[in-house]
């Protein structure tokens, strides 16, 4: 009986400490190409249809922008300024490679060299290419991942823009929780200096989705200034007309 007993808590001591164990592993390790190509679809899936709210705040003064914003798939998007009063009507297209501005003031629509994709967006911290998305994580950068240390769980990912690649990151440092939301992002210049962070949070559910709500941009060289985005609307794979894409409807889009 007695060694009966001590073998079954032998047995009991093994099972308890490989269960330890195993509650202790790390997760397997994710498909990276997998999670970059969900993080680079976040916002848009198939289609999707969009109403953001943008703050823009500099050391002297603020302002606030209500936009639209319509994608499908990888090559195509509108983003339309609803508001404020002086800028409505305020549009950008982008087409496959090709960006254009509609400005209602002057009733004119002028193309965007592939040079201003870097180029600030309507004056706020965010560049051209953050709003139309034309670089793609998974296609413009190599990875390599590692899993986050301390609280909260996640994945650190450490981005190298491939050669040949235009573009002004070299490097983005980029926490994705367990969840493959984004956390923080850290880009990096050609020179390898620190140029802006982004944190993500408010997570909620946004067209059947969780999603990070709202996004504040904060540049590196430039202090007391930041932008924040707040998608305060999200419709995903719906049916949108050819037409919505084109330079016909980009001068005639209202509010």
């Amino acid at each position: 009986m007695r060694l009966q007993l001590c073998a079954l808590t032998a047995t009991a001591a093994i099972t308890m400490a490989f269960v330890a164990g195993a509650s202790t592993m790390s997760p397997a390790l994710p498909d990276v190409d997998a999670l970059l190509q969900h993080i680079d679809d976040l916002y848009r899936s198939k289609s999707s249809v969009a109403r953001i709210e943008i703050d823009v705040t500099t050391a002297r003064s603020t302002r606030n922008m209500r936009l639209r914003a319509w994608t499908r798939g990888e090559e195509e998007v509108l983003v339309l300024i609803e508001a404020p009063p002086r800028e409505a009507g305020t549009a950008t297209l982008r087409v496959d490679n090709n960006l254009w501005n509609y400005l209602p003031k002057i009733a004119r629509t002028i193309r965007v060299p592939p040079a201003a994709m870097l180029g600030s967006w309507m004056g706020t911290d965010f560049t051209n290419d953050d709003l139309v998305k034309e670089s793609s994580l998974r296609k413009d950068f190599v990875a390599r991942i590692d899993r986050r240390s301390d609280a909260p769980p996640g994945w650190w990912l450490t981005l190298d823009v491939k050669p040949g690649v235009v573009g002004r990151w070299a490097r983005i440092e980029m926490l994705v929780s367990d969840e493959r939301l984004p956390v923080e992002e850290r880009h990096y210049d050609r020179k390898g200096r620190l140029a802006r962070s982004m944190q993500f949070d408010d997570v909620k559910m946004l067209g059947g989705r969780r999603l990070p709500a709202h996004i504040a941009l904060v540049p590196a060289d430039s202090v007391g200034q930041r932008t924040e985005m707040r998608y305060l609307e999200v419709q995903f794979d719906i049916a949108l007309s050819d037409d919505t894409f084109s330079l016909s409807r980009l001068e005639q889009i209202r509010q």
